[in-house]
């Protein structure tokens, strides 16, 4: 029995020094974190803990519902199924998503905002700390839309004189048909 103590304490000493089992582990980074309205930001970071095929993503902010949005329609609350989700790479548990903000339905307003990560598709309420993770990200408005060129004069009106041309060969056509002579 001598010989066991000190054999149970070497395990022991290993089992407490070695990560919990079943501890979960998320993290989030936002590039750029100071954005305009209509430009791509990517979201990085690495889940740990457990082994999943996909991370959920929401954000919240101004005028948005409370609980979250998805990133694609602002106007769709998460939950229920609802989110956007990334890949997960589980050889190493890092994922990643590029975020269009030119091609979302709903109205993203300038102002300061929070994406959340969370490994379990639940609303902003209702997810453990353990299992999140969020990243702080800044929308200025979009830059003025550049002046346009306008046409050159000439392509307008080319472009009717080409109408008119073809009104009048139609015009000539349809007046051969019903056997009409054309207007002298």
């Amino acid at each position: 029995m001598r010989r066991v103590w000190p054999l149970l304490l070497v395990a022991a000493v290993f089992a407490l020094s070695g990560p919990v089992a079943g501890a979960v582990a998320m993290t989030i980074d936002a590039m750029p974190k100071d954005s305009r309205v209509g430009d791509t930001v990517t979201f990085s970071g690495t889940v740990t803990g457990i082994n999943t095929i996909a991370v959920y993503l929401f954000v919240t902010g101004p005028a948005l519902d409370p609980r979250g949005v998805t990133l694609d329609n602002l106007n769709i609350p998460t939950g229920r199924g609802l989110f956007t989700t990334a890949p997960v790479n589980m050889e190493n548990g890092s994922w990643s998503y590029v975020w269009d903000t030119s091609v979302i339905l709903g109205t993203l307003k300038p102002g300061n905002y929070t994406v959340h990560v969370v490994a379990s598709p639940v609303e902003r309420m209702r997810f453990n700390e353990g299992e999140s993770a969020s990243a702080g990200i800044t929308f200025h408005p979009p830059l003025a839309n550049q002046a346009r060129t306008p046409l050159d004069p000439v392509l307008p009106m080319a472009a009717c004189g080409v109408a008119g041309i073809l009104f009048l060969g139609a015009v000539s056509g349809r007046n051969r048909i019903y056997g009409r002579e054309p207007d002298q």
